[in-house]
Order: structure tokens, then C-alpha cells, then sequence
């Protein structure tokens, strides 16, 4: 399961609430469109933390962080499932409020304190690699991805669509 991201104007969020076969088809030619170019994430459309979705989620409700931009905070109405389940959203108020609380948040702060051993206990996804012991080195890499990505969002006044895929 890989968590994926895909930033949208106020208008397209707009029209994928009400036809999310059409935000399907928009994200497709956006992931498409990048694929090879690979922009940095501050000027990318679409954005995947890999495996590390579940553990940022665990690291972002651990540090009180205000805003769900791991799973979102609404669902998209009336969509299908695009992997794992329908896709859900962020406002770009809710995307403003996550970049301000970024701005505080490093990826060391993040995952200060915390070990494998706590993502195993917690049974945070991928386990096995936390039962095998690995460092949080490669969750803090793909935050500091999010970050500018999400703050970029925010700059632009977009809203954010997100899903695991």
C-alpha cells in the first residue's frame, strides 16, 4: 500500500467532489504527466510516501499535529475505491493549517524519541520492518518530501486529494 497525493485548485476540488470518475481521471494524466520529469515536490502535482503513510500517521497523531494529511479528513463523495479504499481531501484552509504546523515540525522532531520497537508494538504498517529492527531513516526522508509539497499547496491555495494505492 502506498500512500499518494495529489494537489488540486479550489475549482477542481470542487468538481471532484461532484464527479470523482472525473478527479480519477485527473490524477491518472497528472501522475502520468510526472512520471518521468519527476519534479522536486514543491512544484509537483503528485506526491507518494511510499510505504512510510502509516508511520507518519502514527508520528503526526503522536505529536498532536492538527490536521489529518495522512488519510484526510473527509472523503470524497460518491468515489470508488482507487486501491485501498475511496480517496479522501483536505480544503485549502485544511492544507494552509497542516503548512503552518509543518513549518514547526522537522523530520527529526518528528521521530524523536521514538524507535522500531514502538512502531512494532503500535503494529504500524509495513510490522516487519519495524520487527526487523529498521531505522525511521527512510519515514523522515519522505516527510521532508510532504513538507514542501504540502507548503507549496498551501502557497497556491490548493486543496489536497489523497489516497493509498
Amino acid at each position: 500500500m502506498i500512500g499518494e497525493y495529489a494537489r488540486v485548485t479550489p475549482a477542481e476540488l470542487d468538481r471532484a467532489l461532484g464527479d470523482p470518475e472525473w478527479a480519477l481521471t485527473l490524477v491518472g494524466a497528472r501522475r502520468e504527466a510526472e512520471a518521468d520529469a519527476r519534479p522536486q515536490p514543491a512544484s509537483a502535482r503528485c506526491l507518494d510516501v511510499d510505504k512510510a503513510w502509516d508511520a507518519l500517521g502514527f508520528l503526526l497523531r503522536r505529536a498532536g499535529f492538527p490536521v489529518d494529511i495522512v488519510h484526510g479528513e473527509e472523503p470524497v463523495p460518491g468515489a470508488d475505491d482507487w486501491g485501498y479504499g475511496p480517496p479522501r481531501y483536505l480544503t485549502p484552509e485544511q492544507v494552509r493549517k497542516a503548512a503552518e504546523a509543518l513549518a514547526g515540525i522537522t523530520g527529526d522532531g518528528l521521530t524523536a524519541g521514538v524507535g522500531p520497537a514502538d512502531l512494532a508494538a503500535a503494529e504500524v504498517y509495513p510490522t516487519i520492518v519495524w520487527e526487523r529492527g529498521e531505522p525511521l531513516d527512510w519515514v523522515r526522508e519522505y516527510y521532508e518530501l510532504l513538507r514542501p509539497f504540502l507548503c507549496a499547496a498551501a502557497e497556491q491555495g490548493d486543496g489536497v486529494l489523497m489516497w493509498l494505492g
